[in-house]
């Protein structure tokens, strides 16, 4: 008789896709609604976008207990930081701070892949894009989770941010104006639904301007 081992992981990949767009004053961050574990749809409400300062919203997929996980890890951060500082954490500070949390874990490391965006603090758009153990780029666009690999084709093409080899360095913010973001954030994920299993059910689309912060819905395919 064979011996049968136990293939057990502590991690498990609930799918879904994110985006997030740079623009001269304002930032899109967007992803889908469904959690799915294997080909179970566990729920088609949740969302992924975390808003973890005024200026500073992440968008994560991955395994989302650990994103949870990790979401409470940065709140709890902040709020010492604005204890100590009496201010609320910039997004290119949020954005270290992301970074530091994920490396300080790499040895056993949350399954997390994450986006975040905001205004920076010449109310500039800026996107930070991270792999799980926290290296990370400031980028004019970005996506992660399972339409990425979907997604970042169609984005480079419409977008065509400039090489970081360039110099001097370009700016890597997008031409778009809000509204043709928002309208291209909702084309990228009707095309990545059509492809992806783990995709669908919902967008939420989050907005970043000196006004604010805004949300908006769009139903996407439930099949």
């Amino acid at each position: 008789m064979t011996k049968q081992q136990a293939n057990w992981s502590p991690y498990d990949n609930n799918g879904g896709s994110c985006v997030a767009i740079a623009g001269a004053d304002y930032c899109v961050i967007a992803a889908d609604t469904r959690m799915s574990s294997g080909y179970n749809i566990l729920t088609r409400e949740y969302s992924k976008i975390c808003k973890l300062a005024d200026k500073a919203v992440m968008a994560s997929s991955g395994f989302q207990a650990d994103v949870n996980a990790l979401q409470k890890q940065l709140a709890a951060k902040h709020l010492t930081y604005q204890h100590q500082h009496n201010k609320q954490m910039s997004c290119p500070a949020m954005a270290q701070l992301l970074s530091n949390t994920l490396y300080y874990k790499r040895f056993f490391p949350y399954y997390a892949f994450n986006v975040l965006g905001g205004l920076d603090s010449e109310g500039k758009g800026c996107v930070f894009t991270y792999d799980a153990v926290g290296s990370y780029e400031r980028v004019g666009y970005s996506s992660q989770g399972s339409g990425s690999t979907l997604i970042m084709p169609f984005l480079d093409n419409q977008l065509k941010s400039p090489s970081p080899l360039l110099l001097p360095a370009q700016d890597a913010v997008t031409p778009l104006s809000e509204s043709e973001a928002v309208d291209l954030v909702k084309t990228v994920f009707a095309s990545a639904t059509e492809r992806d299993i783990y995709t669908g059910d919902k967008l939420e689309i989050v907005v970043l301007n000196a006004g604010g912060i805004h949300r908006e819905y769009m139903e996407l395919r439930k099949d």
